[in-house]
Order: C-alpha cells, then structure tokens, then sequence
C-alpha cells in the first residue's frame, strides 16, 4: 500500500522573501515561501497605477523552506534561488521559462533532516559578486561553498569549508562587500563555552 498526503489548502503567510530576476534579465520579481510553497510573483506591467502583484507560478517543495536567498555570477543577467530546507540540503534553483517553473541545478546534502539547532539552513549569506555561498546552523556548524562556472557555462558547486566554531550560539550571518578581496562574512555569535563549563 502506497500513501500520499496533500494538504487542500494552501498555506497563506508568508516566511521569506526576496527579490530578483529570476524569468528575465532586468525584471522585478518576487519569490516568497509560504510553509511548503514558493512562488514566483510579478508586479503588474500593464496597469501599473493598480498596484497588483501577478502570481506567474506556484511549487510545492515538499519540506519546510527556513531560508530564501538570491545570488547572481558574476556576469550573468538572471539570479538563481538558495533554498534552506528542513531536509538537510543546500538546494540551488533557476527559472526555466518553458516549463514555468522553478528546476533544480544542484543539490548538495550536508547534514541530517529537520528543523535542528545543529543542522545548516538556518542562515544564508551570499558574497555580493556571487563567489560564495555560507550556510550556518543556529548552533556551531557553518559550511561555506565556491560557486563557479563549467566550460559549459553552467554552475557548479564545490565541495564545504567548514568554518565551525563550537560553544557558539549565531544570531545572524551577512556577507560583506569588498570588492574583488577575498570573501568575507560577519556573524553575530554568543560564546556559551564558559557558562556551560
């Protein structure tokens, strides 16, 4: 016996969001997560004085999105989609405008499912030239990853530098900007190593 659970209504509040070009080049866009749900969301174009946002497509991601970013290579016109998920997995997403949908261009697992203190997901922070990707727990881990591309053009990943700290409780993660220097990030952590001893 096979089972498959679907929810009938769809989840209306909104967690994350964030804007890009995601169809097009030089086009404002929206993706919002909704539990489960992504969507990709378009201002109207035609009837601008209506204020309307236009829903072009709607996924079912099958897991609890935790974080949304938005990050583009260094020349190129369209910005990918970095979904943290409670499924133990750094996801990257691009728009294909035949199907309508967001696919995924790359998977990578770096720790066990759920919504863990321990696990990465939490936090995604992205170099602002689109080099690096860092992907931080709540507690102690934080994987970075460098983003390039093949002789095809096409993304790829490599594999994590861990830049784990432990007795470390992080409150928030941002990439700095400093040009074309080495990639770096800022953490807001409390150290807990002493009053746990």
């Amino acid at each position: 016996m096979f089972l498959y659970s679907m929810t009938l209504s769809q989840a209306t509040a909104i967690n994350q969001s964030v804007s890009g070009s995601f169809s097009e080049p030089n086009v404002d866009e929206l993706v919002v997560s909704k539990g489960k749900l992504i969507q990709l969301i378009r201002p109207d174009t035609v009837n601008s004085a209506s204020g309307r946002l236009n829903v072009v497509s709607t996924q079912e991601v099958f897991g609890i999105v935790r974080k949304l970013l938005v990050f583009r290579l260094l020349g190129m016109q369209r910005d990918f989609l970095v979904v943290g998920s409670d499924a133990g997995r750094l996801v990257i997403l691009e728009y294909d405008k035949k199907k309508e949908k967001f696919v995924k261009i790359i998977q990578e697992t770096y720790g066990k499912t759920g919504c863990r203190r321990i696990v990465p997901g939490e936090y995604l922070a992205a170099d602002p030239k689109g080099r690096v990707l860092l992907v931080g727990a709540v507690e102690r881990q934080k994987f970075v990853y460098q983003m390039n591309r093949d002789q095809y053009n096409k993304l790829i990943i490599s594999s994590p530098l861990e830049a784990h700290k432990p007795h470390t409780l992080t409150l928030d993660i941002c990439a700095l900007d400093n040009g074309l220097e080495n990639p770096q990030f800022a953490c807001i952590e409390i150290d807990y190593g002493e009053p746990d001893a």
